[in-house]
C-alpha cells in the first residue's frame, strides 16, 4: 500500500549542514510527523568534484546530535547510475533529448533562457570528443504553461518556454543534472510531498514536466522561507556559510524553531522542543520569509 504522506530531505554533501539547511530539515521533519507521515533521508551525491571527504556522515551526524531521526535507509544518487540511464533512454526513445554544445555565456547573451540554438540537431552524433550536454525540449504556446498549487504559497503558474526554455539533464562533464536526479528518485521514493527552500521555486516547473513525460507522479510541494544574510544574500555552503556546531545543538534547534514562529527553549533537550513545537506546527502558519539570519 503507498503511504498517504512520504517527504524527503535531500541535501547536497558538499559540506557541513548550516543553518539554511538545519532550517529546512527541522520543517520537513515537522511536515511529516505532523501528517503521521515518513520523512526519508537522501543524499545528493551526483557531483564527486564538490564533494569532501567525510561531508556524508557529517550532515548523519548533524542530523542526529538534533534529533531529526529519519525513516529507512539513506539513499545515495551516486549509486543510482542506472536509474537515470534508463530515464535518459525513456526520454531520447520519445525524441524530446538533443545534444547541445552551448556555453554558459551563450546563455547569458540571452538573458539566462535558452534560445533553441542547438534543437534541430536532435541526438545526431557529434564528432569525437566534442563537449555536449543533453537538454530536453520544452512545448511552445500554453503547453509551456505549467501550474501548480504550493502549500504555502498558494497557486502558480511558470511559462518554461519564456522563463527558462529547454533544460539540461545530462551534464557536458558526463554527470547527471540535479532535475532528472531529483525526479526519478522522487517517483523511486514514493514522494508524495516535497518541502524545500523557495530558492528551489523555479526548479518545480521543469520538474513537473519531466514527471509528466516520463509517466511519474506530481508530489505536493511546500517552498520554505530562506535564511538571507546582512545583505540579503541567501545562507549557503558556496556564499561561506559556517557548519553547524554540533557541541550546541539545543541551542541551534532552538533558534532554527524561532525563525519558524515555533516554541524555543535552548534549556530543552532536542527532543522536547521538537515535540513541543510539533504540538503547534501548522504548514499554513510558517512565515513566508526571507529570515534574515541575525
Amino acid at each position: 500500500m503507498t503511504h498517504p504522506y512520504i517527504s524527503r530531505f535531500a541535501p547536497s554533501p558538499s559540506g557541513p549542514l548550516h543553518f539554511g539547511s538545519l532550517l529546512a530539515a527541522v520543517a520537513g521533519w515537522l511536515d511529516a510527523r505532523a501528517a503521521g507521515g515518513l520523512w526519508l533521508l537522501r543524499i545528493e551525491d551526483i557531483d564527486p568534484p564538490r564533494e569532501p571527504s567525510g561531508a556524508k556522515q557529517w550532515i548523519l551526524d548533524a542530523l542526529i546530535a538534533h534529533g531529526l531521526h529519519y525513516d529507512g535507509e539513506a539513499m545515495l544518487q551516486s549509486g543510482r547510475d542506472a536509474a537515470y540511464a534508463a530515464a535518459l533512454d525513456e526520454l531520447a526513445a520519445a525524441g524530446m533529448l538533443f545534444r547541445c554544445t552551448c556555453t554558459r555565456q551563450d546563455l547569458r547573451a540571452h538573458g539566462g533562457v535558452y534560445p533553441g540554438t542547438c534543437r534541430e540537431r536532435g541526438m545526431t552524433p557529434l564528432p569525437d570528443g566534442t563537449p555536449h550536454a543533453l537538454r530536453v525540449r520544452v512545448p511552445d504556446g500554453d503547453a509551456a504553461r505549467i501550474r501548480f498549487q504550493d502549500r504555502l504559497r498558494g497557486a502558480f503558474e511558470f511559462d518554461l518556454a519564456a522563463e527558462q526554455g529547454d533544460f539540461i539533464v545530462r551534464r557536458k562533464d558526463g554527470l547527471w543534472a540535479y532535475q532528472l536526479a531529483v525526479v526519478v528518485d522522487d517517483a523511486e521514493q514514493g514522494i508524495t510531498d516535497v518541502v524545500r527552500g523557495v530558492d528551489l521555486l523555479d526548479s518545480t516547473p521543469r520538474q513537473i514536466h519531466l514527471q509528466r513525460l516520463l509517466g511519474l507522479p506530481t508530489p505536493r510541494y511546500l517552498h520554505l522561507p530562506i535564511l538571507v544574510d546582512e545583505r540579503g544574500d541567501k545562507l549557503s555552503k558556496q556564499a561561506g556559510a559556517q557548519g553547524l556546531d554540533l557541541a550546541t545543538p539545543r541551542a541551534n534547534l532552538a533558534r532554527a524553531l524561532a525563525w519558524l514562529d515555533l516554541p524555543a527553549d535552548p534549556g530543552l533537550d532536542v527532543g522536547v522542543q521538537l515535540q513541543r513545537a510539533l504540538a503547534v506546527y501548522r504548514p499554513q502558519n510558517l512565515p513566508p520569509g526571507p529570515i534574515h539570519l541575525c
